[in-house]
């Protein structure tokens, strides 16, 4: 089997917003050898103090600071040379599909073929009502997204006829440099969705599956039901990807080495080494975590 590939979360809500900080972070991780950067997506955080919302539970809010996947990756397209440029994820349905499409063939050409697609359908029906999109019905857009996504990516001319899609004779140029590119699927259970909805996808329709979570005793049982899907789908499960994570702020060296043994056991091919809430200042902070990391993994 293949070593796993060793890559960073990029910190979005913690790195701030100075370009020369976010290209010296970008290059150091290429240079420690890392070898990709995984970035989270959100495009508006909701004000959470109204008292309609306090009930709530809020991953991200107002205050938490995202800079645009699409964006950022062509700007490290240009300030990096090899390292891996991957979304955990992209929020889909949210979006309009020819348009991201569009984005992230231009990032895969800028960048020389280095995108690596996840998407999910998200939680905050906030962003669905400010973007204009239905988020209930994003589910079942999700797939048909899939679909479309792929004949652009890889076909001059496209004539797509579905439910919420229509295309008549057009495409992209330039097309990317992988057709098609890499599109992994994030998340393990969707508001509002049986969990065992969005694991038939990943298996029906995903390249791989991408998880920001530390390994736990459920991963393994859902990662053999998504592989059951891919083999009832006609798929080699063989051919999906599995990509993890590892929180700094979890412990030592011994904690970090003993989760990615956990996620090589589970047959991960990707493992993101994540430096968020652990109280690091500035992108130095997270540089020099993802360096103690890296040497604890290399012994």
């Amino acid at each position: 089997m293949a070593a796993v590939q060793i890559g960073a979360v990029f910190p979005q809500t913690e790195i701030g917003t100075d370009p020369g900080a976010i290209r010296a972070y970008a290059q150091a991780v290429e240079a420690m050898g890392f070898s990709h950067l995984l970035t989270y997506d959100h495009v508006l955080g909701a004000n959470v103090a109204r008292p309609d919302r306090q009930a709530q539970r809020w991953a991200y809010t107002i205050e938490d600071q995202f800079h645009e996947p699409f964006v950022l990756f062509g700007y490290l397209a240009a300030t990096t040379q090899r390292l891996g440029l991957a979304t955990g994820v992209i929020i889909l349905p949210q979006r309009q599909t020819a348009l991201v499409a569009k984005q992230a063939a231009a990032v895969d050409v800028l960048s020389a073929g280095r995108l690596r697609l996840g998407v999910g359908i998200g939680w905050n029906a906030i962003e669905y009502e400010a973007l204009g999109e239905d988020f209930h019905n994003r589910g079942r857009r999700f797939a048909e997204q899939i679909a479309v996504l792929r004949a652009l990516w890889t076909q001059p001319s496209v004539t797509f006829h579905g439910r919420w899609h229509h295309i008549d004779e057009a495409g992209l140029n330039p097309l990317p440099v992988q057709r098609p590119i890499p599109l992994w699927i994030g998340g393990a259970q969707a508001p509002g969705e049986a969990p065992v909805s969005v694991l038939r996808r990943i298996g029906e329709l995903a390249d791989g599956w991408v998880l920001t979570r530390t390994p736990a005793p459920d991963i393994e049982t859902k990662w053999n039901r998504i592989k059951e899907f891919a083999r009832q789908a006609g798929r080699d499960p063989a051919q999906l990807g599995l990509e993890g994570a590892i929180r700094y702020r979890d412990g030592t060296p011994e904690t970090w080495r003993q989760a990615l043994v956990a996620w090589e056991q589970l047959g991960a091919t990707h493992v993101s080494i994540n430096t968020m809430g652990a109280g690091l200042h500035a992108a130095d902070g997270h540089v020099e975590a993802l360096r103690r990391v890296k040497e604890a993994l290399a012994h």
